[in-house]
């Protein structure tokens, strides 16, 4: 049992905390009602609340409503007034535009292409919504005005600025690039920086705006004639400097020649006038140094004008790859790349045509030449043509785009002078072997006969052009002409690219022909002679002259044409009056030699003669020809 003591207190705690719980739940109550009160208040303070939002909102709403519709009529009327400004200006832009027109657009460009643009809207505006307004003429004929005005303005900047390339400027250019190869190429400045600015942007208002393509014919009209001009005015100063101070300096034409280790390199210009003195100097004189018989007819002026026109020639075919290189650079800036490669073509037309019309004059000139026989003057083709040929990858990369008919123009060209200086080598060899033999050319102290002296000077001219002039004969397959097989390869080839080894082959034959047409030709002369000794002599000059005016030249062998030996004259004693010639030679795999003598009435003193070269093939029916007898040893 618990004890009295411990439950008495048990209930007094459980008796004070119902106590407690009581005083809770009796502020429960209270908060309770209180919370109830509020609770009522609160929604009568809603309910007045509501109502009064009820009659605010049923008096509010129609006056919004009523201002949203007057601020949409606002911003309608707005909208409106905004279109009938921007209509309205239409109306004003002729009279808005039409000083800025009539002034036009020099010193202004952007303004004027600005009030354009204006023009071009008003335009469009009563196209599009009152195509029968009498403004709509107004504009249109004002834009009509304005685009003639940037087409005059384009015609009159490209006709005030651009100018003639200066010669000296040009041949800088060209000499600078084979001197300085490895800079970079600046450029010429055909056009000031600002200038070129406002070409391209009045350019590209008339293609995209304009609808219009005659800007680019007065484009290349102009370009066409300062091209033209320039290439002129450098042939007109090669003229003025060849009168003033002989003949010009010629970057354009550098030495090709392979010159032997004892041999300076014959400069050009002037090889032509060089080798006529030389072959003046050789033909005077006898190897006794005594002035000769033949009569040659001095050239120097014809040939240093030969030189100037065969200079400028060249140098205006360089100075127009050049000049048509820098006029495409400019010509893409200006003109939309659609008509480029056409107006490019038309642009080149004048300048090509002069320059291919000269050159055909050149080889209306050569054949000329060649039916005076006059073989000199057809040398001015070989510098040309193969300055052509060197050029010709440069003219193909320029004429790329262009038509058929303005890339083959160079190669029509350079086949008529293939074909002209094919025939002028021809005709020279034939009229070498059928020159007449007439008493009174034939020089009267036997020395070098003028027919020697030319053969020589057009032989050794040749070796300035051996790739051109065996090129040459490659172009006309005269293989068959030498007796040369012919490659399969090389038959099957195009005209223009002959093996190197087989057009050498062909040259060095064909100088084997010249030499001995000459041979021929100079035994039957010296039986013009009626002293047999002076007929020796007169031989003995000629081969001397012959063999010292090739001696030490290389690239002339030909397989199976090589020949070598010695000869000489000695006199017998006088009681004998004999002049014995005495000749070993080597020809191929044979050899044959041996004295052969000559009765004359005449005592000489001793001539000696070495011979040494590689061409000219001898045989015995030359010496037994002409009366030369066998000397029995």
């Amino acid at each position: 049992m618990i004890p009295p003591q411990e439950a008495s207190a048990r209930r007094r705690e459980i008796e004070d905390k119902l106590k407690q719980e009581e005083e809770t739940l009796s502020f429960i109550r209270d908060s309770l009602e209180k919370s109830d009160q509020l609770t009522r208040n609160m929604v009568s303070i809603l309910s007045s609340f509501e109502s009064r939002l009820m009659k605010l909102e049923n008096s509010i709403i129609p006056v919004h409503k009523q201002t949203e519709n007057l601020q949409r009529l606002q911003e309608n009327v707005e909208k409106t007034l905004s279109c009938l400004d921007h209509v309205i200006s239409y109306y004003h832009v002729a009279s808005d535009t039409e000083k800025v027109i009539r002034e036009g657009p020099t010193g202004r460009l952007d303004e004027y292409l600005g009030s354009m643009a204006k023009i071009q809207k008003a335009v469009e505006y009563f196209q599009d919504n009152s195509p029968d307004s009498p403004e709509l003429n107004k504009v249109k004929l004002l834009f009509e005005r304005g685009k003639e005005s940037l087409e005059s303005e384009f015609r009159s900047l490209m006709t005030r600025h651009s100018k003639a390339v200066s010669p000296v400027l040009i041949l800088d250019l060209i000499s600078g690039e084979e001197e300085l190869e490895i800079q970079e190429e600046v450029p010429l400045e055909h056009l000031p920086e600002g200038v070129l600015l406002d070409v391209i942007r009045i350019s590209r208002w008339l293609v995209e705006f304009g609808h219009n393509q005659d800007f680019m014919n007065v484009y290349y009209q102009i370009r066409s004639s300062q091209l033209d001009r320039s290439i002129k005015g450098l042939k007109e100063h090669f003229r003025k400097n060849s009168s003033a101070s002989g003949v010009p300096y010629s970057p354009a034409i550098p030495n090709k020649r392979k010159d032997t280790p004892t041999k300076k390199p014959i400069k050009r210009p002037g090889t032509i006038r060089k080798a006529q003195n030389l072959l003046k100097q050789y033909s005077q004189h006898g190897l006794d140094g005594k002035k000769g018989g033949s009569n040659l007819i001095p050239l120097e002026g014809r040939d240093d004008m030969l030189d100037v026109e065969t200079d400028a020639y060249i140098h205006c075919v360089s100075a127009f790859v050049k000049l048509a290189q820098s006029e495409y650079q400019l010509l893409v800036e200006v003109i939309p790349e659609h008509h480029q490669k056409k107006t490019f073509d038309s642009l080149i037309q004048d300048a090509l045509e002069g320059l291919m019309l000269e050159g055909e004059n050149i080889v209306s000139a050569a054949r000329k030449a060649i039916v005076r026989h006059d073989f000199s003057a057809v040398l001015a083709i070989f510098p040309i043509l193969r300055h052509l040929k060197q050029t010709k990858p440069e003219f193909d990369q320029v004429l790329q785009g262009t038509a058929a008919s303005t890339k083959n123009k160079l190669p029509g060209l350079i086949t008529s002078m293939e074909t002209v200086g094919a025939k002028a080598l021809e005709d020279f060899a034939d009229n070498i072997k059928n020159d007449p033999d007439k008493e009174y050319n034939m020089p009267k102290d036997g020395t070098v006969h003028e027919l020697t002296s030319n053969a020589i000077l057009f032989l050794q001219q040749l070796l300035d052009f051996q790739e051109t002039a065996g090129a040459m004969l490659a172009s006309q397959v005269l293989g068959d002409t030498y007796n040369i097989p012919l490659d399969p390869r090389e038959t099957s080839s195009s005209a223009t690219s002959y093996s190197s080894e087989f057009s050498r082959r062909l040259l060095s034959t064909y100088i084997c022909k010249v030499l001995g047409n000459l041979q021929l030709n100079l035994l039957s002369k010296s039986k013009v002679y009626e002293d047999p000794a002076l007929s020796a002599i007169f031989l003995h000059n000629n081969y001397n002259y012959i063999l010292k005016a090739l001696g030490g030249v290389q690239g002339w062998a030909t397989e199976g044409c090589h020949a070598s030996g010695s000869a000489s004259f000695m006199p017998l004693p006088p009681s004998s009056a004999t002049c014995r010639l005495t000749f070993t030679w080597k020809q191929g795999t044979s050899c044959w030699g041996g004295t052969w003598v000559f009765k004359s009435r005449s005592t000489y003193s001793l001539l000696t003669l070495t011979i040494s070269f590689t061409t000219w093939a001898w045989n015995s029916s030359s010496i037994t020809g002409g009366g030369w007898e066998r000397a029995v040893s």
